[in-house]
């Protein structure tokens, strides 16, 4: 009966000390670190911002058993309550995907037609399986030309995301245009000339660059 009583006593004794160290494990700066990202990230952590703080991936282990994170995709993971950041976890997955042509005009409100999938930039020597097996539009762009006119904007859920820059993104149009739905390009065209915002000086230096000059000024010449 003693015996009894003393196992009973040291079960409920490490019971108490095993609960106490996990509500120190789970109020530890780490993870206040890691929420302090979801929130600044509007509920989306990637596995890159552990490693940028040095914090182990375990602690996402940790989170997804607490139920505080649930795993969107490779790398990727999300506040249960979140609504999922797909622009932002896309470009988490594919760092040097750049989001230029049909993707592009809609994030500059170019085009009211919203893409089913996306169309993306690579440089040129890219290679990724399973983006070619995908339904996602891929265009590719020598390595010096890759970055040329890109930047950074919000995605709709408020996260950074790379774009084309509205200039570059009419000399990528204009440039693929033989890919593209034609009323989407002259409809972008038209309202592109119309924008206050507009900057054709370094509209013409970028068609040069992607000798598309003569013919995107020819465009808004006529458009204008």
């Amino acid at each position: 009966m003693i015996y009894a009583l003393f196992e009973y006593n040291f079960y409920i004794y490490t019971l108490l000390e095993y609960n106490n160290c996990m509500n120190t494990k789970f109020r530890s700066p780490q993870l206040d670190k890691i929420r302090n990202v979801l929130v600044r990230q509007n509920g989306t952590l990637l596995t890159a911002d552990l490693a940028r703080l040095g914090i182990p991936a375990a602690y996402l282990t940790l989170l997804e058993k607490r139920g505080e994170i649930e795993r969107v995709t490779r790398g990727v993971y999300r506040s249960p309550d979140s609504i999922e950041d797909e622009f932002f976890g896309f470009q988490a997955v594919y760092k040097l995907a750049i989001y230029s042509h049909e993707t592009a005009l809609f994030l500059h409100d170019l085009t009211d037609r919203t893409p089913l999938f996306y169309s993306i930039t690579l440089p040129t020597g890219y290679h990724s399986i399973v983006l070619k097996q995908s339904q996602h539009k891929v265009f590719f762009v020598s390595r010096d030309l890759s970055d040329l006119g890109v930047k950074t904007m919000t995605s709709p859920h408020g996260n950074p995301i790379r774009v084309t820059g509205l200039e570059r993104t009419i000399c990528d149009v204009v440039r693929s245009r033989n890919q593209m739905d034609i009323q989407i390009v002259y409809d972008a065209l038209k309202r592109y000339v119309r924008r206050q915002d507009r900057d054709l000086t370094q509209l013409y230096s970028l068609a040069n660059r992607f000798s598309v000059q003569k013919i995107v000024r020819e465009y808004i010449e006529l458009l204008s």
